[in-house]
């Protein structure tokens, strides 16, 4: 884990508000799977109750169109092994078991496809080339 990393995650705020929340979960997910140091440590409090720590990294919530994402999105790949990116592709909502995600993913051309959202995590520089002129979502 590096001190000058930074994170985002980008939606289109046009979608329903409990697919909005949806999809911002789905990536947070992805995001710490794909790099566990975001997360992963036990903390204790005053009395002795362990929970399980959120992100070590502010997370902010930006928001672009589906175009806007997906320009985003070809623009962040290539990247190197110390950054993330997660995809939601809005085709995927309608499928209710990963495996057919994960089989029907490969026949897809991602640069044609509505994406719903996406996650960063990198070197500060790299997210905020992506991101900079992205506002918050409201």
């Amino acid at each position: 884990m590096s001190s000058d990393h930074r994170l985002a995650i980008v939606v289109n705020p046009d979608l329903p508000l409990g697919l909005l929340a949806n999809t911002v979960g789905a990536i947070g997910i992805g995001l710490g799977a794909r790099l566990p140091w975001l997360g992963n440590r036990p903390l204790t409090d005053a009395e002795g109750r362990v929970i399980d720590d959120s992100s070590i990294l502010p997370v902010p919530i930006l928001a672009a169109t589906s175009d806007a994402i997906r320009a985003l999105m070809l623009k962040a790949m290539p990247r190197g092994d110390d950054c993330a990116l997660v995809v939601f592709p809005a085709f995927s909502r309608s499928l209710h078991d990963y495996r057919e995600y994960e089989a029907l993913l490969p026949g897809k051309h991602l640069a044609e496809e509505a994406i719903d959202g996406i996650g960063l995590c990198g070197p500060a520089k790299w997210v905020k080339s992506l991101t900079g002129s992205l506002r918050l979502l409201r």
